[in-house]
């Protein structure tokens, strides 16, 4: 993204916001509700047009979306399919060798799994599209700590693997930080920091606003 301004009729929801992910990378944006993260996500998919910048998408990008959005009335695996509506190939097996958890879910309604089932599932339909770059809008929302570190080693196991770059949106900084290389931070539609995630977890501002640590 370069110079990127998203606009509500007279209100500026991201304005001149630069980022980038390269091939293989784990990069996170954070900021408090509010911010225009998700704002930022939907005009990255097409969702939103822009007021202003640019958008380049090298490579086929899926999206898991905030709220997971599956098919209540389908089953795990019709919603896994829906992932590769558009190719030739919708074998769930490598899904559900990475993410075993399903494989006895796989024939349930997908409205009658938990919230951390729901959100593998979306992982998953998302991962069926095989795409280079995976964008992930609050992965953690409303999720049990193990079940989002299961999700977080998921995440890792696929970018170690087969060089899938990860675009991460979150409000639990802490965790955005452990798995992410490099971040953003957005604040009122602006990015008010960035660079490698160690140095912001050392950034005395960005500790006490996001970590809970004292400046």
């Amino acid at each position: 993204m370069r110079d990127l301004t998203v606009r509500y009729d007279a209100a500026t929801a991201v304005d001149g916001v630069s980022l980038d992910v390269g091939p293989g990378e784990l990069v996170a944006l954070i900021g408090p509700n509010g911010a225009g993260k998700s704002t930022l996500v939907n005009a990255l998919c097409g969702l939103l047009r822009p007021a202003s910048g640019t958008i380049a998408v090298r490579g086929d990008l899926a999206l898991v979306p905030e709220g997971r959005h599956l098919f209540p009335s389908l089953t795990v695996d019709d919603n896994l399919r829906l992932g590769a509506w558009r190719r030739k190939d919708r074998d769930t097996a490598h899904i559900y060798a990475l993410l075993p958890e399903l494989v006895v879910l796989r024939d349930r309604p997908a409205g009658r799994l938990s919230g951390g089932e729901q959100q593998m599932v979306a992982l998953g339909r998302a991962l069926m599209a095989r795409p280079d770059l995976l964008v992930i809008d609050e992965m953690s929302l409303g999720l049990a700590p193990k079940i989002v570190d299961g999700l977080a080693a998921h995440l890792r196991e696929r970018n170690a693997a087969d060089g899938l770059a990860v675009l991460l949106i979150e409000q639990n900084a802490r965790l955005a930080l452990q798995l992410c290389a490099r971040a953003y931070v957005l604040e009122a539609g602006r990015v008010v920091a960035a660079g490698p995630s160690e140095q912001l977890r050392n950034d005395a501002s960005v500790a006490a606003a996001y970590l809970g640590l004292e400046a």
